[in-house]
């Protein structure tokens, strides 16, 4: 699974580098879309079956509520102990993590209420987490286990990542998975304001 991710992101990088702007290319969008759509709707076929859903809800562990919250702190504490040995504040750093990989309404918010430089650190960090953990989460789920690799998502463990997540584990880490997303996505709009607002005063 890793191999055909990092095969398919080469591809990418190679074909997109042939292209001076999206312009070129205004299928790209509408493929993206469509198959992260397909993707979702797999995982959802995968959910229906095999029995009643909610059922399954209820038999989850209860270490699975804990997921958003240990992978949140998670990524504040990475992020400021990253920020000892960068030319980076610790404000900043946890600023870019409490996105959890949601890289565009946040570095919007940020670039307009508080700082482009800052949105523009928000927007590459989130993006390079994103792609990070569609490379690393079959490795995480096989060699350390499947709560970690809906940890590592954050945010996108709802939508981009789901598909990653489902097909490295089972349906039910894909059920914690959109659980934990959705937590996740639901804070980051609080978060984002409030730290702002700490780091202004």
């Amino acid at each position: 699974m890793t191999k055909r991710i990092l095969i398919s992101l080469t591809i990418g990088i190679i074909l997109g580098a042939l292209f001076i702007d999206v312009s070129h290319a205004p299928w790209l969008r509408t493929l993206t879309t469509g198959a992260l759509a397909l993707l979702l709707f797999a995982v959802g076929f995968q959910l229906g079956q095999g029995g009643d859903l909610k059922e399954r809800v209820r038999q989850l562990p209860r270490s699975a509520l804990m997921v958003p919250i240990l992978a949140g702190l998670g990524s504040l504490l990475g992020a400021v102990a990253t920020s000892l040995f960068l030319n980076v504040s610790a404000g900043h750093a946890s600023l870019a993590a409490i996105c959890f990989g949601w890289y565009s309404m946040p570095s919007v918010l940020i670039a307009q209420t508080y700082d482009l430089t800052v949105a523009t650190l928000v927007l590459l960090t989130n993006v390079f987490r994103e792609v990070l953990a569609i490379v690393f989460i079959p490795w995480i789920a096989r060699r350390i286990g499947p709560f970690p690799a809906v940890a590592s998502g954050g945010a996108t463990a709802l939508d981009v990542t789901l598909p990653i997540i489902s097909q490295s584990t089972d349906v039910e880490t894909a059920l914690v998975a959109i659980y934990s997303g959705s937590v996740m996505s639901g804070v980051v709009p609080v978060l984002v304001p409030f730290v702002i607002r700490l780091l202004q005063g």
